[in-house]
């Protein structure tokens, strides 16, 4: 069974053009999610504590694909941006939660995640900043 860090916070740095997720809950683990521009690409840093899983997929096609999210009953992960040796999951609930698994795959023995869930109030901010529209949410 997965356990995913509920994302409830947005820190914006005009400076840099870079938009941080983070968790408020003082008792909860240190997680927390960066995003930042790199011409096509995008610089995504997901944290737990002193762990970090970088990734670097293509601006369109994260953008892409969360367009197309269709929001699900159950907590499943429905689409993958990256390789199939380092991606995102991304998933949405009926609730407007955005489900967000940063994964390192070493091959078919295993793999190492970082499961977060960003809030509907969180997931409308990156979208906004991301420039991501998605009717089955608007």
């Amino acid at each position: 069974m997965r356990h995913y860090q509920k994302l409830d916070s947005v820190t914006y740095d005009e400076a840099n053009d870079t938009l941080m997720l983070g968790c408020t809950d003082p008792g909860a683990s240190q997680v927390s999610l960066w995003f930042g521009r790199e011409g096509m690409y995008l610089s995504i840093s997901a944290n737990y504590g002193p762990l970090e899983i970088a990734l670097r997929p293509r601006h369109r096609d994260l953008v892409t694909s969360l367009a197309q999210l269709k929001p699900t009953e159950r907590l499943a992960v429905m689409r993958m941006v990256g390789t199939g040796q380092a991606h995102l999951e991304l998933g949405l609930t009926t609730d407007g939660d955005l489900l967000l698994r940063a994964t390192i795959v070493a091959d078919a023995t295993g793999h190492f995640a970082i499961n977060m869930v960003a809030t509907p109030d969180v997931r409308r901010k990156l979208f906004e900043w991301l420039d991501v529209e998605n009717e089955a949410i608007a």
